[in-house]
C-alpha cells in the first residue's frame, strides 16, 4: 500500500487500549478521549485502520507459539497483512519472529 511507505497506521484495537487505559486510570491523556481521537487522527499521514474481519480470523491462526491476547493478536495479524513493523515496547510481541518489529 503506497499510503503507508509515508505516514503510520493505528489499528483500531490500539484507539481502543488506548480509551481502555485511559478510562481505567492509567494512561493520562491532555484531552478528554473523544476531542484526543479527533485531534490524533487528524494528523498528516496518520491512517486509522478499521478491524478487519480477515484479521480477527487470521489472528486465530498465528504460526508457532503466542500468548491469548486477542488485541495482540489482531495487531499482529495487520501488520503481517500489511507486511510491515509492528512498533511496540510489548516483550511479548517483540520476542515473537513472525512478524517485524521496531521498539
Amino acid at each position: 500500500m503506497e499510503e503507508l511507505q509515508s505516514g503510520i497506521l493505528v489499528s483500531a484495537i490500539s484507539v481502543w487500549e488506548i480509551a481502555v487505559k485511559s478510562s481505567l486510570g492509567k494512561l493520562t491523556l491532555p484531552l478528554p478521549i473523544d476531542e484526543w481521537y479527533v485531534m490524533a487522527q487528524a494528523h498528516a499521514g496518520v491512517m486509522v485502520e478499521p478491524l478487519n474481519p480477515l484479521d480477527a480470523i487470521a489472528s486465530t491462526q498465528l504460526p508457532g507459539e503466542f500468548h491469548k491476547d486477542p488485541a495482540d493478536r489482531i495487531l499482529i495479524a495487520i501488520a503481517r497483512r500489511y507486511d510491515i513493523a509492528l512498533v511496540t515496547l510489548d516483550a511479548k510481541i517483540l520476542n515473537y519472529p513472525p512478524v517485524k518489529t521496531l521498539a
